[in-house]
């Protein structure tokens, strides 16, 4: 689970960030402050993974909170001005919120941090896996579907937007292949060509450069990706 915690003093905008972290799953909220000086308080003693931080605060604003962290966790900005976009990303947040934000925006915004996160801890003893790592979020209209990635045995690129393919279903994303390769397990999710991600949990075996998923499905393996791909294998 993420431990989080909310630096927000307006209600009606602290309301929305425990429903977001409510209906992720992936998410521990730990504690939520009005102003900035509680938080510095609790982080004395606490650790945590994720702040959600709003920048207009009472007492010190969020940026000269981030300016006094000597330590920071990763950070996440909510703002309702759009003006401090640039100044917050010299401060190395994960992404900048501007408020309102959607349900599908948030969830963006969270992909972003890093997989494996050091202080992460996950109730099935996965040795701190996130999981984002376990799910990934696809945008079909208005909705946004989680899919478990155990579930997945292949991504292809085509043209304009990217294949899941499942055991029961495919499901178009408009995310480029790079966009995937960046965000899942790297030890379970590898690119073998230039239009392919495989699930290796998947794999039947391998024959020259062709590779059997089971469901009998046969991939390419392009040649730029191959000595790579084997390697990992044989570790």
């Amino acid at each position: 689970m993420i431990r989080c915690i909310i630096i927000e003093d307006q209600p009606p905008a602290q309301r929305v960030l425990k429903k977001f972290i409510a209906d992720l799953g992936n998410m521990e909220l730990k504690a939520s402050f009005t102003d900035a000086i509680q938080a510095m308080d609790y982080l004395k003693t606490e650790t945590i993974d994720l702040i959600f931080l709003d920048i207009h605060l009472p007492k010190i604003s969020g940026i000269d909170f981030l300016k006094a962290l000597t330590q920071k966790p990763n950070v996440i900005l909510t703002t309702a001005f759009s003006e401090y976009a640039l100044e917050s990303y010299e401060y190395d947040v994960v992404d900048y919120l501007l408020k309102p934000f959607s349900f599908e925006r948030f969830v963006q915004a969270v992909s972003k941090l890093p997989q494996a996160i050091p202080n992460n801890s996950t109730s099935d003893g996965s040795n701190g896996k996130s999981y984002l790592q376990e799910v990934i979020f696809v945008k079909s209209g208005y909705e946004l579907i989680k899919i478990d990635t155990s579930d997945i045995y292949y991504i292809q690129s085509d043209s304009d937007y990217t294949e899941i393919v499942t055991s029961e279903k495919k499901y178009l994303s408009q995310e480029p292949l790079r966009h995937w390769e960046d965000h899942m397990e790297r030890n379970k999710f590898v690119r073998i060509h230039k239009s392919f991600i495989i699930n290796i949990t998947k794999i039947d075996k391998i024959i020259g450069n062709q590779v059997y998923l089971h469901q009998k499905i046969a991939l390419p393996v392009g040649r730029a990706y191959k000595e790579n791909f084997m390697k990992l294998l044989l570790i």
